[in-house]
């Protein structure tokens, strides 16, 4: 007979099923430094065990995915949209020069089934694995009557580390500085409330909406698969460049775009001037600007084809870029750092 509890919607056998996928699918991510596994009151880290730091920094981000989900659930597909928890998190704490050490996740939904659940967190663990770090615990919450029977929240937390004195926190960027712009997957998980209202037919093929859409990444697919994609890591590269290049500051474009994102890596007031020509904004971005949303509104809303910008000296931008497109990701000289002009970011 079923408990009190299971009666009012908790099915804690579900749970005990869940969190049981949940450790196996996690240890695949296990780096040096991790001590125990999933399952205890806490999750912990060694950062003696994980490498040698003179005055290391814990650099912290959380984030979610926001209603990217709602794309996830009508085309029933769960394994991808972890990727993006990671991504957000993991993004945004590189800005500073943290290698991301490790991750938590935080799933709740109205009615739990295990092999679900299960799919969203195969996500996380391989968005761990191209962050390169682990995933170590996590919470999942049924919390029936709150949210509607089917439906998912996914968030996460990462933590990174860096050498103190090698922190990057916008105090180096200069007027002179070269911007570069590593190029997104996609929408990566931002602006999908307007998304969601402008796009719904799922199954829509874009390929055939436009001749803007002969570009050959998607060519054979649908509107719900290009939302989808999931959001780029920048992590590795970035981190290697870091050894490489004198980077001043970083920049995820996430949500508020280019405006809100790019003024984040000046310490004092510059304007980061943005060539639009210089700008690989794809085929999707394209699409959306035809329905009406206006250009200035996709730049406050969108990645428009770049999801992360590094400031650094001007002499060292080709050989960057050169760098990037080896190891992967392509990017492209997009403007450069003046004196301040009142705008925090110039669009021409």
């Amino acid at each position: 007979m079923p408990s009190m509890y299971q009666r009012s919607g908790v099915n804690i056998e579900e749970g005990y099923r869940a969190v049981s996928k949940m450790k196996e699918i996690s240890r695949r991510t296990a780096i040096k430094g991790v001590l125990g596994g999933l399952g205890s009151f806490g999750s912990m880290f060694s950062l003696n065990d994980y490498g040698k730091y003179k005055d290391p920094v814990l650099v912290s981000g959380t984030d979610g995915v926001g209603t990217k989900l709602k794309v996830a659930f009508a085309l029933g597909i769960y394994n991808t949209v972890g990727i993006d928890a990671v991504a957000m998190c993991v993004n945004d704490i590189l800005c500073h020069g943290a290698q991301p050490v490790f991750f938590l996740d935080y799933l709740a939904c109205g009615k739990l089934e295990a092999d679900r659940a299960a799919e969203l967190v195969s996500g996380v663990a391989e968005g761990c694995l191209q962050a390169g770090c682990a995933l170590v615990g996590g919470e999942t919450a049924e919390m029936n009557g709150f949210y509607k029977e089917g439906d998912y929240d996914i968030a996460g937390f990462a933590v990174g580390v860096a050498e103190r004195e090698k922190l990057i926190d916008g105090s180096k960027t200069a007027a002179g500085d070269a911007l570069i712009g590593l190029d997104s997957s996609g929408f990566h998980s931002n602006g999908f409330t307007l998304l969601n209202r402008l796009i719904k037919n799922l199954d829509m093929p874009f390929a055939d909406l436009h001749e803007d859409f002969i570009e050959d990444e998607f060519l054979g697919k649908n509107a719900g698969e290009i939302l989808l994609t999931p959001t780029k890591i920048y992590v590795r590269p970035v981190i290697k460049a870091l050894e490489k290049f004198d980077i001043h500051g970083i920049a995820n474009i996430s949500g508020g775009g280019f405006i809100e994102n790019i003024p984040r890596m000046f310490k004092n007031p510059l304007t980061a001037e943005i060539k639009c020509e210089k700008l690989r904004v794809t085929a999707p971005f394209r699409y959306i600007m035809r329905r009406g949303v206006p250009e200035a509104e996709m730049y406050g809303t969108f990645n428009m084809g770049t999801g992360m910008v590094i400031a650094l000296p001007e002499a060292q931008a080709d050989e960057a870029v050169k760098f990037f497109g080896g190891e992967g990701f392509p990017a492209r000289l997009i403007g450069k750092v003046t004196e301040f002009t009142g705008d925090g970011v110039c669009i021409k």
